[in-house]
C-alpha cells in the first residue's frame, strides 16, 4: 500500500490534493516539546479540540499518537518543539488533515517492509498511520525540519 505514502520536495508549497487545506474552516496548531510529556499532550490538545468540533475522536487520536510519539523519539532534537496542527476542510468533502513538524528533516520517515522471523518491538507506528488513515505523507522543509501529514476522511 505505498501508493497512501508520498515524499515530496521542499520545492513544492503543499502536497498534491492538500489545496483545500490552504483556507480551512477550522484550525488549531501549537508547539510542543518534543519529549514523551509533549507527545502525550498533543494526544490530549488533540482529543479535546476534536470534540469541540464535533468530530469522531478515533481513529484520528490514534493517528495524532503516532505522529507525535514519533516526531518526540525520531525528530528530536534537544531544546526544539515540534509542531501540531489539526485543519478540517470543508469542501468537497469534510477531511481531516492532521500535521505533525519536527526538525529533523534530515530523518525521514521510512515504511520498513514485513520480514519473516520474530516480530520486532517497534516500529509499527507508520503502518497504524498507513491502515487507519485516507492518505499519509511527508514533506520536507523548510530546512531543517519536515511535517508527517496524514488525512481521514468521513465513513459514510
Amino acid at each position: 500500500m505505498t501508493e497512501h505514502f508520498t515524499r515530496t520536495s521542499s520545492s513544492v508549497a503543499v502536497p498534491a490534493g492538500s489545496e483545500a487545506f490552504a483556507d480551512p474552516a477550522r484550525r488549531f496548531s501549537v508547539p510542543l516539546s518534543a519529549t514523551r510529556r509533549g507527545a502525550r499532550l498533543a494526544r490530549l490538545l488533540a482529543t479535546e479540540q476534536l470534540r469541540s468540533w464535533g468530530l469522531p475522536l478515533d481513529p484520528a487520536r490514534l493517528v495524532v499518537a503516532e505522529l507525535a510519539a514519533n516526531a518526540a523519539s525520531h525528530g528530536r532534537v534537544p531544546g526544539r518543539s515540534f509542531r501540531l496542527t489539526l485543519a478540517m476542510s470543508v469542501a468537497p468533502l469534510a477531511t481531516l488533515r492532521i500535521e505533525v513538524t519536527d526538525t529533523r528533516g534530515d530523518c525521514l520517515p521510512v515504511r520498513t517492509p514485513a520480514t519473516g522471523g520474530a516480530p520486532a518491538e517497534n516500529g509499527y507506528g507508520l503502518l497504524l498511520v498507513e491502515e487507519l488513515a485516507d492518505r499519509w505523507g511527508v514533506v520536507d522543509g523548510p530546512a531543517p525540519s519536515k511535517t508527517v501529514w496524514a488525512e481521514l476522511s468521513p465513513k459514510g
